[in-house]
């Protein structure tokens, strides 16, 4: 998309404007973990982690480890369930860290769509003081304009009524000149 060239008052021409001018500078840390295959899969991986489709997908597997062990059709994990145990510290290893990065570039894509919105807001308030001179300028040609106006009118008024009593003496010596 092209950038304004010039005030957008200054010409009846449409500006283009890039609004996302100030957020292109950051679109590298649109994805959490990168662009790549592995982080297209670790964001997908750490989004997974929260959804009520993986807590209740975790909760059956542990009712069914720990009744499968219990009722004695397996006895691969008995009471205490340290095999379980060591799934859900491995799980957290793996889990943790991924959810850390993904709050870190969250921080970032945060912090830095915040700056990209306070350079925005001040270019339409710079944009914002250049349309009100703009307007006072305007305003005061105007008013120039109106006394210019004023003036002229005034003038016409005087003039006109010169050119009245001139016709009116042109008007008394034809007439005194008919009569001698």
């Amino acid at each position: 998309m092209e950038k304004p060239t010039g005030p957008a008052l200054s010409n009846n021409k449409p500006q283009l404007v890039d609004h996302l001018r100030f957020h292109r500078r950051n679109h590298h840390l649109a994805a959490p973990f990168g662009n790549g295959w592995f982080a297209r899969k670790a964001e997908a991986f750490a989004r997974f982690f929260g959804t009520p489709m993986f807590l209740g997908a975790q909760t059956f597997i542990v009712v069914a480890w720990i009744v499968v062990n219990v009722s004695g059709f397996a006895k691969f994990d008995l009471y205490p369930f340290i095999l379980l145990n060591l799934a859900f510290s491995l799980q957290s290893a793996y889990a943790a860290p991924l959810i850390l990065l993904a709050q870190t570039r969250q921080a970032e894509r945060d912090k830095a769509n915040a700056d990209a919105d306070a350079q925005h807001r001040e270019a339409l308030a710079v944009a914002n003081a250049e349309r009100q001179e703009l307007s006072a300028q305007t305003s005061a040609q105007m008013m120039a304009l109106l006394e210019q106006n004023t003036e002229l009118t005034a003038l016409t008024k005087q003039l006109s009524e010169r050119i009245e009593v001139l016709a009116a003496e042109l008007h008394d010596k034809l007439l005194q000149k008919a009569s001698s």
